[in-house]
């Protein structure tokens, strides 16, 4: 009987050695992502990409074990590209234990959610929301932004303004905290130059008759027209200003204007115009060569922007689950602060002072590749160009 004891021991001892990893760490609590994006309204088509990429992200995860020996869960809701509505479906999420967010689009929806991570007991990772404010007076110690804020595009224009030809511009922009932010902060780097801004229209969201705008931008006469607009209203202003020929005679630039889905949905308009990109498929270095790689063996066609810096942000999540060896948030967004990481933009480091993930960071321009039109990297400015933390930030 003792000998059979033994056995039996053994036999359990070499079957729990043959395991795969992924089944010894089914006793983990699971990595439970809530995923709030834009399914409707005016961020419907970069919401489809950030959904797709996380989802994405979370699958390559699990297919490898998982992260940090952990599953990785989803739950996924529409923010219906409101406030209001991001909060509600945020909170739900979070209380019901999906409590490591990821997915808004604008910054006013990120802004809702980043205000009340304490309350919900839950972290924020922000991909595609620029609002200085995120990183500035309304920062928070779960809220972590892994993309380019508008402090960090501003500091690169002001580079690369010395390079853009003429000295009179104009500036089209969205009536809400990211698009008034990009505004001010181009027609200030444009002074600061030297040159002039002597028309600056803010259109409210939603706006589908550009008509107004483009006449008033037409006879403004300048050499440049700096334009923050997002979503479907980006598509419908290229649209309308082919249609009414305010370009290609006014050169346009672009402030997040080059996105892969605004340049599919607007023909050729778009060809030529440069802008700042937050990620481009043709990063050069071994991480996003892997990404790159492992996401046309899937979709056949290389990542979008907006997918790019989406997928990064889910792995910046993932990296403070391991670094944290836990999936509490505030174990996560202690581990995070001040963490170096290796990502799809090469080593970075997250700033301990306002949670801002420090990025290198581009300047491209819309041209044809292999039968398409996408944007192309031009020019690549240092990470170290990075403004330092806002004092207003404090944590």
């Amino acid at each position: 009987m003792q000998h059979k004891k033994i056995y039996q021991l053994l036999a359990s001892a070499a079957l729990v050695t043959a395991l795969p990893l992924s089944a010894l760490a089914q006793g983990k609590e699971p990595v439970k992502v809530g995923l709030v994006s834009s399914k409707s309204g005016v961020f419907a088509e970069q919401g489809e990409e950030v959904m797709r990429a996380v989802k994405f992200a979370i699958e390559e995860a699990n297919s490898k074990g998982g992260v940090d020996g952990r599953k990785v869960e989803v739950q996924e809701g529409d923010d219906e590209s409101t406030p209001d509505a991001g909060r509600r479906v945020a909170e739900k999420m979070a209380r019901d234990g999906h409590n490591l967010l990821i997915g808004a689009v604008p910054s006013s929806i990120s802004l809702a959610i980043a205000q009340n991570l304490d309350r919900w007991d839950a972290a924020y990772f922000i991909q595609a929301s620029k609002s200085d404010k995120l990183t500035g007076d309304t920062c928070k110690p779960r809220s972590f932004r892994t993309n380019h804020s508008d402090a960090m595009d501003i500091a690169m224009i002001n580079e690369w303004a010395k390079k853009i030809k003429g000295n009179t511009f104009a500036v089209i922009a969205a009536d809400y905290v990211w698009g008034r932010d990009s505004g001010e902060s181009f027609k200030k780097a444009m002074e600061a130059q030297g040159k002039k801004v002597p028309l600056t229209l803010y259109v409210p969201m939603g706006t589908k008759d550009f008509s107004p705008y483009i006449a008033q931008l037409k006879a403004a006469n300048v050499d440049g027209i700096w334009v923050a607009e997002v979503g479907r209203d980006a598509m419908a202003f290229v649209k309308q200003a082919g249609e009414f020929n305010l370009i290609p005679n006014t050169p346009l630039i672009g402030h997040a204007l080059i996105s892969n889905f605004i340049i599919n949905a607007t023909g050729k308009n778009l060809e030529g115009v440069p802008g700042n990109s937050g990620y481009a498929a043709d990063l050069n270095n071994p991480r996003n060569k892997e990404f790159v790689a492992a996401w046309k063996a899937k979709f056949n066609r290389m990542p979008t922007d907006a997918e790019g810096q989406a997928y990064n942000g889910a792995q910046v999540m993932f990296d403070g689950v391991r670094l944290a060896k836990s999936v509490k948030p505030e174990d996560v967004s202690k581990a995070l602060r001040g963490a170096e990481l290796n990502t799809i933009y090469g080593k970075v480091t997250m700033r301990a002072a306002d949670n801002q993930l420090v990025l290198p960071n581009y300047v491209g321009r819309v041209k044809m590749v292999d039968g398409a039109l996408r944007p192309v990297i031009e020019d690549t400015y240092p990470a170290s160009l990075t403004p330092p933390p806002s004092p207003l930030c404090k944590m």
